[in-house]
């Protein structure tokens, strides 16, 4: 049968595993369900797929087109394993990223809340309003920072329902950051971000640390955000490391964009890559700590916070890699490269 002729009988297009695909339902069992794919065969919703999504194929009839995600291409018995429910969490993370880059306004329903702000969800992923992200009308203004007196402030909005814009998402961590604050009163935001430009230097102080860096409260209400790539020269792994909640800080504007200002801690240190190569030239032997493994190397810390690269060929793999060098520990390598211009910095171990 010519290339022509299979594409014209819609042969070529043969689902594949993690696929999104309509079906008809043909059929429903106590513990299973089963859909018309069309050429591509019969599709089976059984297992603890069917109990995740039993009450909503429940209420579907014969003849009902389902979108479900293809899990495997030959079950036991010979059909096509489909998902309910992962095919509505594939189209909600689509839909959540769109939302976030339109700025839309979502209402979700406070869920819970812990010491750092309130939980809800959306579309049944997981989603976190820090408390730096409140509008200044909901923010647990608490004397003397009291943990346990703003866990209590807090938990006075579960059950209620409130109104958000997504400030970040990760599809890899099944995680949404929301903001409340970002959803209010942006006439006032944008007079007031007038009287910032790229390049001031402001003081303001540490309202919430999250995973990729730590929200900051200028002197005005306006909200920056320090990005950990920004927090120091040396490799910042966990912001909550370095900087705290209520921390005042003096921090350089790197950017102003789309309603948002970014702030540096690190710009108004002094750059260690200006002196590396003053100091130091190819051949040279210097000290260095072990700060991070990674699939293509290790980082190795040397003097200012300066981050090196021991290239995974030095060791052919991350194992051996691990067996040689030990997180935290110092040791001697020779400068393969150096280029302060782009910041690299090449090293090899200097075996013993």
């Amino acid at each position: 049968m010519t290339k022509e002729l299979l594409k014209e009988k819609n042969l070529l297009n043969i689902p594949k595993e993690g696929e999104i695909v309509e079906g008809k339902v043909v059929g429903k069992g106590r513990s299973a369900a089963f859909l018309d794919l069309g050429i591509f065969g019969t599709g089976i919703i059984y297992g603890r797929e069917f109990l995740s999504a039993k009450h909503e194929l429940k209420e579907m009839k014969e003849g009902d087109i389902v979108v479900v995600k293809i899990i495997s291409l030959d079950s036991d018995e010979g059909y096509v394993e489909c998902s309910r429910i992962q095919a509505k969490k594939e189209m909600a993370w689509d839909i959540l990223e769109k939302q976030k880059e339109n700025e839309e306004t979502i209402t979700v329903k406070i869920e819970g809340a812990n010491k750092g702000g309130l939980l809800a969800k959306i579309s049944g992923i997981p989603s976190f309003i820090p408390s730096s992200q409140l509008s200044p009308d909901n923010y647990p203004r608490v004397e003397g920072g009291d943990s346990g007196k703003i866990l209590k402030e807090l938990q006075k909005f579960v059950g209620n329902n409130m109104d958000v814009q997504i400030l970040d998402i990760s599809k890899q961590k099944e995680k949404i950051i929301l903001s409340e604050k970002a959803n209010s009163n942006s006439e006032v935001k944008e007079s007031s971000f007038k009287s910032y430009k790229e390049g001031d230097v402001v003081d303001g102080k540490i309202t919430g640390i999250v995973d990729f860096g730590a929200f900051v409260r200028l002197e005005d209400g306006i909200e920056g955000l320090i990005h950990i790539s920004e927090i120091d020269w040396s490799l910042v792994q966990n912001p909550s490391d370095v900087l705290k909640e209520g921390e005042s800080v003096k921090a350089k504007i790197i950017k102003i964009e789309d309603g948002k200002i970014f702030l540096s801690l690190k710009a108004l240190k002094k750059d260690p890559w200006k002196e590396i190569e003053k100091k130091h030239k190819e051949g040279d032997v210097i000290k260095g700590t072990v700060s991070k493994f990674v699939a293509f190397g290790v980082f190795i810390e040397i003097e200012g916070g300066i981050q090196g690269l021991c290239h995974i060929s030095e060791f052919k793999t991350k194992e051996k890699a691990e067996e040689a060098l030990e997180v935290g520990k110092t040791y001697d390598f020779k400068i393969l490269s150096i280029n302060a211009a782009e910041r690299r910095l090449s090293l090899r171990v200097v075996e013993e």
